[in-house]
């Protein structure tokens, strides 16, 4: 039984680093493009690849925009965040009195190039 908590411990904290990661990713994708549908297509997009490429199966997925620092003018700093929810199976322990699953969330702002162009 104590193993099994150590491995459920170990897979939540584990799995809480990686959805960091592919926060941060989604939100440096985000930064990036000069249209508020275009970078969240791009951070969506970042945050699946980001999850899948470090061997994360969330058995469901959010990934929440917000573009409001690409509508501030040139020349003045503005920034994207992107909040990355992903549920993480756990299940598949069998230990009594751990949930079947553990809701994981972690967000990360980028700054938008101040000097760059911005889209409408």
């Amino acid at each position: 039984m104590f193993l099994c908590m150590a491995i459920a411990g170990g897979r939540i904290v584990t799995s809480g680093a990686k959805i960091d990661s592919a926060a941060e990713d989604a939100a440096r994708e985000a930064s990036i493009h000069r249209t508020a549908a275009a970078a969240q297509s791009a951070a969506q997009a970042a945050a699946a690849e980001s999850l899948d490429d470090q061997g994360i199966k969330c058995s469901s997925t959010n990934v929440s925009v917000n573009t409001g620092g690409l509508s501030v003018p040139v020349g003045q700093v503005g920034t994207v965040t992107v909040t990355v929810t992903c549920v993480v199976n756990l299940s598949d322990l069998l230990l009594p009195g751990v949930p079947g699953a553990k809701t994981l969330t972690s967000t990360a702002t980028s700054v938008v190039d101040q000097f760059r162009q911005r889209g409408e």
